[in-house]
């Protein structure tokens, strides 16, 4: 397991900005343009100011989205708005969830609660004892990587889960989540988000031990962060830079559903109707199935008339790698899909003219991830949507020392 750290989070002030509610997100590769204009009316201090500002899509440009998140950082902290904590500390934090949402096919009929530690995780290369189970798309990478330069702040944590039970971590989390949260915020889907700074017990947890983290959510954060220590090792050495902030989750002491991201295809033929046709998109959602490999494949007429076939794939879940083998990669033009984890949003673009098919799939288990990573292989992108997530803006971690700093008055002198 790689060495977790404590670090100087960076935390809004709910005097100056209001309740977090307004001020955290989502992170941002689940926002919607439309979601996105929601969140930006919230609060003149939404995260998502930084996480996806207003502005050109060129780093050089002096008017550019990135540049102007970074000013945008700078003023808060100078406001207030954003305070730096004076001690380094790690973070519980825990999520209370209703059942999942219906449209995403999960057959969840309670509630749920998520407990783990967010802290520096120190970045080792892929193929150690970081796992990656999807694969990463250039352009996001590229994106988070102007945007990290330009804020030199990981504004949103990686989400990461060890698989055997770490009873350091798990009494930790457990003890400290008992009391009264100083931080909560309650998201659009109804789930609690609570956080705890903690000072004392970090230096156990700093101890590597046997278990490997495989990264649930940001891979994309993950690969731009290995980019950008390579960045800032080669002209100032170690530093800050050497972590990446990380949800860190023990699957061992909690149940984590893994939804999907359904499949949009926006050009191209539609697949030929193969498949046992169902009546609606509820019953196609209730019949898929990862432990039977059943997907659901939708299609549109010129009236905007949806059938739902239901099809049964070969080999091994999850249903996901098997689609694209069996169907996606052979006869799907390439960068024609789009990916939601909502079932009735993938729906709609059928009956708008949008898409020419929809492709749904089912949950999925942390446990045939780690039996496709085990196997060298990954899944391809967007394949899995760990619910709950970490709420963007909670806590961030600079990767510079702040301007009070014993370091910052050292830099400034030489």
């Amino acid at each position: 397991m790689p060495r977790l750290s404590p670090f100087h989070g960076l935390v809004f002030d709910a005097a100056v900005v209001g309740p977090l509610d307004r001020v955290t997100a989502p992170p941002y590769d689940v926002i919607s343009d439309q979601r996105r204009l929601e969140l930006l009316g919230r609060s003149p201090f939404s995260v998502v100011h930084l996480d996806l500002a207003e502005g050109s899509d060129d780093p050089a440009d002096p008017a550019s989205r990135y540049g102007r998140a970074a000013q945008l950082l700078a003023r808060w902290q100078e406001a207030g708005a954003l305070r730096r904590a004076e001690a380094p500390s790690t973070y519980v934090y825990e999520m209370s969830a209703p059942a999942p949402p219906p449209a995403s096919g999960a057959h969840e009929p309670s509630g749920i609660t998520v407990r783990g530690l967010i802290c520096a995780m120190e970045l080792e290369d892929w193929g150690g004892t970081v796992l990656p189970h999807e694969q990463v798309m250039e352009g996001p990478v590229n994106d988070r990587l102007a945007l990290l330069r330009a804020t030199r702040t990981h504004l949103s944590p990686v989400y990461g889960i060890v698989d055997g039970r770490n009873e350091v971590l798990d009494g930790l989390v457990r003890e400290t989540a008992s009391g009264h949260a100083p931080f909560e915020a309650i998201d659009e889907q109804g789930v609690r988000h609570r956080m705890w700074p903690v000072l004392d017990g970090v230096a156990d947890l700093g101890r590597p031990a046997a278990e490997r983290v495989l990264i649930a959510d940001g891979h994309h954060r993950y690969t731009t962060a290995l980019r950008y220590r390579h960045e800032r090792r080669r002209l100032e050495g170690p530093g800050p830079w050497d972590g990446v902030l990380t949800l860190v989750v023990d699957a061992a002491a909690t149940h984590l559903p893994v939804l999907p991201f359904h499949r949009m295809q926006l050009a191209g033929d539609p697949p030929p109707p193969l498949g046992d046709p169902v009546p609606d998109l509820d019953a196609a959602l209730d019949a898929l199935s990862d432990d039977d490999l059943t997907t659901a494949i939708a299609t549109a007429d010129t009236r905007g008339e949806v059938t739902y076939r239901i099809r049964f794939l070969n080999g091994e879940p999850p249903v996901v790698r098997a689609l694209h083998e069996q169907v996606l990669d052979t006869s799907v033009p390439a960068g024609s899909l789009r990916y939601t984890p909502d079932a009735r949003e993938a729906d709609a673009t059928l009956r708008t003219g949008d898409a020419v098919a929809v492709y749904l799939l089912p949950p999925t288990t942390p446990d045939r991830l780690r039996a496709v990573v085990q196997r060298g292989e990954r899944l391809p992108q967007k394949s899995t949507y760990f619910w709950p997530k970490p709420r963007t803006g909670m806590v961030m971690m600079p990767l510079d020392p702040s301007p009070g700093s014993t370091t910052a008055r050292a830099d400034r002198a030489s």
